[in-house]
């Protein structure tokens, strides 16, 4: 409060040296009430102050020939004259979240409204870090043609790269940059992201896609109704990752004990997601106070990563054992074989690149499966149509494969336009790596800029009836095909740092689609439309009104 008066009372030039005053004398009635601590509180809140000081934020060297997007830096407008809402010190924009004014699950449309209250570019702060929205899809090109070797982000969820960092685990993909970055890139680049590669694993995908099925049959009442549905998914999504893996069932639809532990995993993910995305919230002070929320996440993930690691290991010394005794058939455990095999990467690397292909999925595909399901139950024409593809290539009683499913144009397509329905996030993150010129302001090297292209995915600007699931639109040459700017809809987003999943997740959908299109046709039991809620990425609201119905 002290510090939010300084903002409000006192003359811009003389906000600084308050700022600085007041410090000292929070410091001393600390000092004289002797709460002392590990920490340092003077030094948190100088941490706060030089964060919140213009333009501190950077931390790359501004270029000497900066990036524009159009126009020159002579005529830019400064960073500081960005639009946005208001900029408390301390908290920053955070003000409406911490009221209660605005909530956490609806942050995706707070965005939207953002676009629609200040413009193309606005500028909001988390506590004490800036960050740039851009909806220009001019200015979101100009950064992606700027990306260079190695894209800079900020990770996806900082209490994870903490935790990480904090256990002296290998912080992955997602928390890495720089050739550090690369190394690992590089390593899984052709095992995860050549078609020809991923297509070994169809025949695991389909086998779990089949007894995921057998489950679904198993779970309906007597109307056709699963309870908890997207739990169900999420364990089909589990083992179907544990397939692709460590090449064995991990018992997650067999019942029993092994289904009740993978029921936990599901559940554990999902609290992860939830309070990663509420403590995004805060001022990232449970970085020096263990509050109870933050406590209460380390927990489930010591719980989440012990049991995924655990997995892990076990095959790894299973492979180990192999080798040992020459006992390695060719082209077994080849996802793992294939990481311990390169010689850049560290065990740490291995287990955690497998750990993100186990489980990014139940935040990914399991609720992009579930918005297919609800968009074939509102759609009866189009699920007709997907039935009659899928029946006229697939037979019920054979493995489906790569060729079958380059066959299926309206399946891919389809699931295309799901992802304008049901995306999986709202924005795709970069940090700049140079000075750009965007949307007339000139942005700083270091800045971190969201790009949000997520408001154009309903718009009659880029798309002919927005409102309407149309799959043909995705078809090339036939009638009703439009072409579509990339930079609006990609969903696995474009250019070195794609999703490294990508193909796996695609396998998932296109095979669990078929084989439940063979066995149900889908109701909706209302026109309830898709939507979604915000946990650090979207996902469904749930229930959703879906019925199975057995086909004859």
């Amino acid at each position: 409060l002290a510090l939010t008066s300084i903002y409000y009372f006192h003359p811009p030039e003389e906000k600084n040296k308050n700022l600085t005053r007041k410090m000292k004398h929070i410091q001393q009635y600390m000092l004289i009430q002797r709460c002392r601590a590990p920490w340092s509180f003077s030094s948190i809140l100088r941490d706060i102050y030089y964060k919140w000081k213009p333009h501190h934020h950077m931390r790359y060297t501004s270029s000497a020939s900066p990036a524009t997007s159009a126009g020159t830096f002579e005529s830019a407008k400064p960073f500081s004259a960005i639009p946005g809402p208001v900029n408390l010190p301390v908290i920053g924009t955070l003000f409406p979240y911490k009221i209660g004014i605005k909530k956490v699950p609806s942050y995706h449309l707070d965005v939207c409204n953002l676009y629609h209250k200040y413009g193309l570019i606005v500028k909001e702060v988390f506590g004490s870090q800036p960050v740039v929205h851009l909806f220009d899809v001019a200015d979101i090109r100009a950064v992606y043609e700027n990306d260079g070797k190695t894209p800079h982000i900020p990770p996806l969820q900082e209490t994870s790269q903490f935790y990480r960092q904090q256990k002296n685990m290998s912080l992955g993909l997602g928390n890495l940059n720089g050739e550090e970055w690369y190394k690992l890139r590089h390593a899984v680049q052709q095992m995860m992201l050549r078609p020809r590669e991923v297509s070994y694993y169809y025949p695991l995908q389909d086998s779990v896609a089949r007894r995921a099925v057998d489950k679904v049959t198993l779970s309906t009442d007597d109307h056709g109704y699963i309870s908890e549905l997207h739990f169900l998914v999420g364990k089909w999504i589990l083992e179907s990752a544990g397939m692709c893996c460590f090449e064995k069932s991990l018992g997650c639809l067999s019942g029993g004990l092994k289904e009740d532990l993978a029921q936990k995993l599901v559940e554990a993910n999902n609290e992860i997601f939830k309070l990663s995305a509420e403590l995004k919230f805060s001022l990232r002070l449970y970085r020096y106070f263990k509050f109870p929320k933050y406590r209460r996440l380390q927990t489930i993930q010591d719980f989440f990563y012990g049991v995924s690691i655990k997995f892990i290991r076990e095959t790894m010394d299973e492979i180990k054992d192999l080798i040992k005794e020459k006992k390695l058939v060719d082209g077994q455990f080849n996802f793992l074989t294939y990481l311990m095999s390169r010689k850049e990467l560290s065990e740490k690397d291995v287990i955690t690149l497998t750990l993100s292909l186990f489980s990014d999925g139940l935040s990914t595909t399991a609720p992009t499966l579930i918005g297919n399901l609800h968009c074939l139950a509102l759609n009866p024409s189009i699920q007709e149509r997907l039935y009659d593809e899928i029946k006229s290539h697939v037979d019920p009683d054979a493995p489906i494969t790569v060729q079958i499913i380059n066959k299926l144009h309206y399946l891919k397509a389809f699931v295309k336009e799901v992802f304008r329905f049901y995306p999986v996030g709202e924005v795709v993150k970069r940090v700049l790596q140079k000075d750009m010129l965007l949307s007339g302001y000139h942005v700083p090297a270091g800045t971190s800029v969201d790009l949000n292209a997520y408001i154009w995915l309903q718009s009659d600007h880029y798309f002919e009836d927005p409102g309407m699931l149309r799959p043909e639109r995705w078809l090339r040459d036939l009638p009703g095909s439009t072409h579509v700017d990339p930079y609006v809809h990609n969903p696995f987003s474009i250019g070195t740092r794609m999703c490294a999943g990508r193909r796996f997740a695609e396998q998932d959908l296109y095979v669990g689609l078929c084989r439940l299109l063979l066995k149900f046709h889908l109701v909706a039991t209302n026109n309830t439309p898709p939507q979604q809620e915000w946990n650090t990425l979207l996902q469904p609201k749930i229930p959703l009104p879906l019925q199975f119905i057995p086909r004859n």
